[in-house]
Protein backbone atom coordinates (compact mmCIF):
# COMPACT_ATOMS: atom_id res chain seq x y z
CA UNK A 1 0.00 0.00 0.00
CA UNK A 2 1.00 3.62 -0.93
CA UNK A 3 0.95 6.34 1.66
CA UNK A 4 1.02 10.55 1.20
CA UNK A 5 2.65 11.84 4.50
CA UNK A 6 2.10 15.16 5.16
CA UNK A 7 4.27 16.11 7.71
CA UNK A 8 3.71 19.31 9.52
CA UNK A 9 6.96 20.54 11.44
CA UNK A 10 6.87 21.71 14.84
CA UNK A 11 7.81 25.03 14.97
CA UNK A 12 11.11 25.76 15.89
CA UNK A 13 12.53 21.84 15.57
CA UNK A 14 13.26 22.16 11.99
CA UNK A 15 17.61 22.11 13.08
CA UNK A 16 16.84 19.57 14.92
CA UNK A 17 14.69 17.20 12.83
CA UNK A 18 17.41 17.97 9.67
CA UNK A 19 20.19 16.76 12.83
CA UNK A 20 18.40 13.77 13.57
CA UNK A 21 17.78 12.99 10.10
CA UNK A 22 21.85 13.37 9.35
CA UNK A 23 22.71 11.41 12.40
CA UNK A 24 20.00 8.47 12.11
CA UNK A 25 18.89 8.37 8.40
CA UNK A 26 14.77 8.01 7.84
CA UNK A 27 15.14 4.90 10.84
CA UNK A 28 12.67 2.96 8.51
CA UNK A 29 11.10 0.03 10.17
CA UNK A 30 11.20 -3.51 7.79
CA UNK A 31 8.58 -3.32 5.67
CA UNK A 32 8.47 0.11 5.15
CA UNK A 33 10.29 1.93 1.77
CA UNK A 34 10.55 6.10 1.13
CA UNK A 35 9.66 6.51 -2.60
CA UNK A 36 10.12 10.60 -2.54
CA UNK A 37 9.59 13.70 -0.69
CA UNK A 38 8.91 17.02 -1.39
CA UNK A 39 8.56 20.49 0.88
CA UNK A 40 7.48 23.82 0.60
CA UNK A 41 9.55 26.66 0.44
CA UNK A 42 8.51 28.12 3.88
CA UNK A 43 10.27 24.59 5.27
CA UNK A 44 7.04 23.95 7.57
CA UNK A 45 5.32 21.04 5.47
CA UNK A 46 6.91 17.93 3.90
CA UNK A 47 5.14 15.64 1.85
CA UNK A 48 6.45 11.87 1.58
CA UNK A 49 5.30 8.81 -0.80
CA UNK A 50 5.83 5.77 1.02
CA UNK A 51 5.14 2.59 0.71
CA UNK A 52 4.46 0.03 4.07
CA UNK A 53 3.22 -3.29 4.23
CA UNK A 54 1.22 -2.52 7.31
CA UNK A 55 -0.13 0.82 8.65
CA UNK A 56 1.40 -0.56 12.08
CA UNK A 57 4.62 -0.84 10.46
CA UNK A 58 4.50 3.24 9.18
CA UNK A 59 3.43 4.40 12.72
CA UNK A 60 6.43 2.54 14.09
CA UNK A 61 8.47 4.94 11.96
CA UNK A 62 6.38 7.99 13.03
CA UNK A 63 6.11 7.74 16.86
CA UNK A 64 10.26 7.72 15.68
CA UNK A 65 9.40 11.56 14.66
CA UNK A 66 6.17 12.55 16.41
CA UNK A 67 8.33 14.47 18.87
CA UNK A 68 9.25 16.95 15.88
CA UNK A 69 6.63 16.51 13.33
CA UNK A 70 2.58 15.89 13.35
CA UNK A 71 1.71 13.54 11.01
CA UNK A 72 -1.72 13.21 8.49
CA UNK A 73 -1.16 9.40 6.71
CA UNK A 74 -3.20 9.47 3.48
CA UNK A 75 -3.91 5.90 1.52
CA UNK A 76 -3.13 6.92 -2.38
CA UNK A 77 -3.56 4.85 -5.30
CA UNK A 78 -2.45 5.78 -8.75
CA UNK A 79 -4.53 7.88 -11.17
CA UNK A 80 -4.33 4.86 -13.58
CA UNK A 81 -5.49 2.63 -10.63
CA UNK A 82 -8.39 5.27 -9.51
CA UNK A 83 -9.14 5.23 -13.53
CA UNK A 84 -9.50 1.59 -13.50
CA UNK A 85 -11.50 1.73 -10.58
CA UNK A 86 -13.93 4.20 -12.11
CA UNK A 87 -14.69 1.91 -15.22
CA UNK A 88 -14.40 -1.59 -13.37
CA UNK A 89 -18.23 -2.36 -14.14
CA UNK A 90 -18.44 -0.98 -18.00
Amino acid sequence: MQYMIIERFHAGKEKAMYRRFAEKGRMLPEGVSYINSWINELITVGYQLMESESVEALQEWIDKWKNLVEFEVVQVISSEQAKEKVFKNE
